[in-house]
């Protein structure tokens, strides 16, 4: 079989500015290529530990680079594809990070060598996760290729990943996920068409043989999706009318550093000096771009140092988000409770009405509360965003978080920091039109309602495996063959266990079970600690331990988080037995 190569350029017909500085107008013109271009059958082997975790396969960029190592992996997810790759429209983006424009170009060529009929792709590879979701949707294509490895750091000694996403827009479910892996393990070969690179920086559209490939800002429909969903006239009107109110957008040389600049600059017309960090750069300008208090050190110092209002920041793809202000941060779970909380105050849910409301299994219940009051249906899930996805799909959710630092809603099948950031900047101009309100005051506001739920994360990163593999059965003998011991028993500290189990979860849409999703204990008076392991590092094991613990005394709304949890913290240490079995005194991250 063979087929004639062709590229084709085509000059944008869109009116709005591109992710980079534009090109010289270009003419259509056709370039043939001298010979015909046939499919290859390069031969592999199966390479070990290709197993998708809960976002997609993260390695090393010098696993990656090993000879067919991508390749083969490219071939596996469109094998894996349920209604077959010939013929398929499939999205491709991601955060920009190192080896990202060498895969893209492999993905072009294995989906040109498999028959795949389009391939959208975001200017310079660039693509933050929420948009390139957006996108699969809107263009009704058959999934997306993702190239990041989120919040992990990257450049060539760091990290690389790949995930599928299905045509809704979320993640691959497991069944799709263990089916690229089992094919991992028995590919021969891959194919592919032998094709020079293709230009990635000029939008429009190229066609490579009979594969058509499209190039699209990757700013623009985005933000077309969120000026549907918020009220940007009453976020400009505020900030236009309030310069007191000082913002600042850190997009950690990130993916959302163009999203960035569009939203909070051109389109609510802040000053330049609102954003930081908004050059999307292969290596994250060397930092960790993962938004929490301690990796996003420089925008925390400059919100307290600058007495800024109200500060924010994104991760490397772009799916996860901070908020803090002067004096104030804002928890994940309080984040997503509140957001549930004031749902009014945003468009697209006084259209759409609030469906129902879910969070991870280790978030904190602050959702949940709001939840009851309002009459809400409310899941608890296992941390993975697809999980949300099967809600969404049957009508039955809207809202939903991860402590993970994760927000979104059904707008898209993926979290959304951006999202959040807008939605805190419409609760808090719509708060405003009746009395002067800030973070803090909101989350007094909110409190005062609901009771306050003081949690904690600690994460120990890159652990030795085989220490936390032995904690965490040890605690899963605490909470089955052990549990009725430790029923009743008094840790210290006044904490009597009033339950423990290793989460397990039945989807109500599916049927599908998920097991062993975290070792819960949970006290009489509604505290919970909760020790699992991740999957989204490349190397070693990350432990999390999660501590909550809720008050409804007004007097002690405003107490410092890790003193109110010191105890409890204690607690789970002594009971966990962490430094004995890891070695670790010390978290690598508190948050």
């Amino acid at each position: 079989m063979a087929s004639s190569i062709s590229f084709f350029s085509f000059s944008s017909n869109h009116s709005h500015s591109s992710l980079f500085p534009p090109h010289a107008h270009l003419v259509q013109t056709p370039f043939f290529s001298p010979k015909m271009a046939s499919i290859q059958s390069v031969p592999t082997k199966p390479f070990d530990g290709q197993r998708p975790g809960t976002s997609g396969l993260r390695k090393r960029v010098k696993v990656f680079q090993q000879e067919h190592y991508t390749q083969n992996f490219i071939q596996a997810t469109l094998d894996a594809i349920p209604t077959g790759a010939k013929g398929a429209t499939l999205v491709v983006g991601g955060d920009g990070r190192y080896f990202s424009k060498d895969a893209v170009q492999m993905i072009i060529r294995i989906a040109a060598g498999n028959q795949v009929s389009k391939l959208i792709i975001g200017q310079n590879t660039i693509l933050s996760t929420p948009a390139a979701s957006n996108l699969i949707r809107i263009r009704k294509a058959t999934g997306g290729i993702l190239l990041t490895a989120s919040h992990n750091p990257g450049g060539p000694d760091n990290d690389f990943g790949i995930k599928y996403n299905m045509s809704n827009g979320g993640p691959a479910p497991e069944a799709v996920t263990e089916k690229i892996y089992e094919i991992t393990q028995k590919l021969t070969s891959y194919k592919e068409v032998q094709l020079a690179p293709v230009d990635l920086s000029t939008i429009g559209t190229q066609h490579v043989g009979d594969l058509e490939v499209e190039i699209v800002d990757s700013v623009a429909d985005y933000v077309v999706l969120l000026k549907n969903i918020f009220d940007f006239d009453l976020i400009r009107s505020f900030l236009s009318k309030n310069p007191e109110f000082t913002v600042l957008f850190d997009g950690m040389h990130g993916v959302t550093g163009p999203y960035g600049q569009q939203i909070f600059i051109k389109e609510l017309g802040l000053p330049q000096k609102s954003v930081m960090n908004c050059i999307p750069l292969p290596d994250f300008g060397g930092g960790h771009p993962d938004p929490n208090l301690t990796y996003a050190h420089e925008l925390v110092e400059r919100v307290e140092k600058e007495n800024i209002s109200f500060g924010a920041a994104s991760d490397g793809d772009g799916d996860r988000n901070m908020i803090i202000g002067k004096g104030a941060f804002v928890t994940p779970s309080d984040s997503v409770a509140i957001i549930a909380a004031q749902a009014d105050a945003i468009p697209y849910f006084r259209r759409t009405g609030v469906k129902g409301l879910a969070r991870s299994m280790p978030t904190s219940t602050a959702l949940d509360r709001v939840a009851l009051k309002k009459g809400y249906e409310h899941f608890e899930v296992p941390t993975g965003w697809k999980f949300f996805g099967n809600l969404m799909d049957a009508g039955r959710l809207s809202i939903c978080g991860e402590e993970s630092f994760g927000t979104g809603s059904d707008h898209i099948r993926e979290k959304d920091g951006v999202w959040a950031v807008v939605a805190w900047l419409n609760i808090i101009a719509h708060a405003n039109e009746k009395k002067k309100a800030g973070i803090s005051d909101i989350l007094l506001a909110h409190y005062n309602e609901y009771g306050r739920n003081f949690f904690s994360r600690y994460d120990y990163e890159e652990v030795d495996s085989e220490g936390a593999s032995k904690m965490v059965d040890r605690l899963r003998a605490l909470v089955s063959s052990g549990r009725a011991d430790l029923i009743g028993k008094d840790l210290g500290h006044g904490f009597v266990v009033k339950d423990g189990d290793d989460f397990e979860y039945t989807d109500p849409i599916d049927r599908s079970v998920s097991k062993k999703q975290g070792v819960r204990v949970i006290f009489t008076d509604g505290s919970r600690l909760i020790i699992r392991l991740s999957g989204t590092g490349s190397q070693g094991a990350t432990v999390r331990l999660y501590v909550e613990k809720y008050e409804s005394n007004p007097a002690k709304y405003e107490d410092k988080t890790q003193d109110a949890l010191r105890p409890l913290i204690q607690v789970a240490l002594e009971l966990s037995q962490l430094t004995e079995f890891t070695g670790r005194k010390e978290p690598t991250v508190i948050t």
